[in-house]
């Protein structure tokens, strides 16, 4: 029996060892010898050095020392903005322009041409380069508007639907496409500037058409020269909108040629953000110039519009124009007056 409680004694106590030995091994196998630098308590991690230095980076021995920047905070933000909230942006801008016009639509309806004795007779208003510079412009907004929604809605809303191998082909020659078109159609906002400035400076006329909205909301026309506020507004932000989106532009498709990688990211948010107003001002525009406005698409059509149309709309410009000609009024079907 004694023998018996001697052995369990024993056994106790190496165990009791056993633990405190198992407790203390970890600590003292990480103990560094004196004097010498503990690896794990002198290590950094990743916010650390993000609060130490705006980036991250190595040495290299390529010439491009830019690739020697492995992170960097602004990227992290690039991406979020990219991939959170100019879906979420871009959706509700172009989504909230379309039920609007669809809700006026509803409510007001077509504006339809008054028909009156001189219905039949028309007037030239724009000429073949003004409808040339229009229509190249229009042509390459509509394919560089719908290759860079697909930038931001793409993977989210066409991808399930057509596949991955076929979106891959499909974005990269919506790539081509944006690259390339985007010069034909600087080229156009530069000729529309040109055409038109004159005919665009804002006025005491464009007061009143504004604070009469223009004869939307009601039967009654206001005065209106050859552009009256609505397409002055339209003008402007064609070149405002065309000429950003064109600068922006340029620097990304020159990478570092003016700025450096955090000014590209800046370059691509400003670029987008523009994008979408612009898509959506545009939508407004297609509606009035078409199914907002009879008689409206003639202008660009055929250049030629109806003078019982251009009284309603533009009537302090038809007079100027049937002015420069004597025989104004007797004009027949058919001929069009000088400008």
């Amino acid at each position: 029996m004694r023998r018996g409680l001697t052995h369990l004694g024993i056994l106790v106590m190496a165990a009791l060892i056993w633990a405190v030995v198992g407790l203390a091994g970890p600590a003292r196998a990480v103990d560094a010898p004196d004097g010498a630098p503990n690896p794990t308590t002198s290590s950094v991690n990743e916010d650390l050095l993000f609060r130490q230095a705006p980036k991250i980076g190595g040495r290299i021995s390529i010439p491009d020392q830019k690739a020697a920047n492995l992170i960097q905070p602004q990227g992290r933000e690039w991406r979020r903005f990219h991939e959170s909230w100019m879906p979420w942006v871009g959706g509700l801008v172009i989504l909230g322009m379309v039920a609007a016009l669809a809700l006026f639509y509803f409510t007001r309806g077509r504006i339809r041409l008054d028909h009156t004795e001189e219905s039949g007779r028309k007037l030239l208003r724009f000429n073949v380069f003004e409808r040339f510079s229009h229509w190249m412009t229009a042509f390459c907004f509509i394919l560089l508007g719908l290759s860079g929604l697909n930038y931001i809605f793409g993977k989210r809303l066409l991808m399930p639907l057509i596949g991955p191998d076929a979106f891959a082909a499909l974005s990269q020659w919506a790539k081509y496409a944006h690259v390339f078109l985007a010069w034909p159609f600087m080229l156009g906002v530069l000729f529309m500037a040109v055409l038109w400035v004159r005919d665009n400076i804002p006025n005491r006329i464009d007061i009143e058409w504004l604070k009469k909205g223009g004869g939307f909301l009601s039967d009654a026309h206001p005065h209106a020269e050859r552009f009256n506020a609505g397409q002055k507004l339209v003008f402007w932000m064609v070149v405002g909108f065309g000429t950003a989106m064109g600068a922006t532009g340029l620097m990304m498709l020159f990478p570092f040629a003016l700025t450096d990688i955090n000014g590209m990211q800046v370059m691509q948010v400003v670029h987008s953000l523009i994008g979408v107003v612009f898509v959506a001002g545009i939508l407004a525009h297609i509606y009035i110039g078409s199914l907002g406005m009879e008689g409206a698409y003639d202008a660009m059509g055929s250049g030629e519009v109806d003078i019982a149309w251009a009284r309603v709309h533009h009537d302090l410009w038809v007079k100027e124009q049937l002015a420069k000609n004597a025989d104004g009024p007797q004009l027949g079907r058919g001929q069009v007056p000088a400008e």
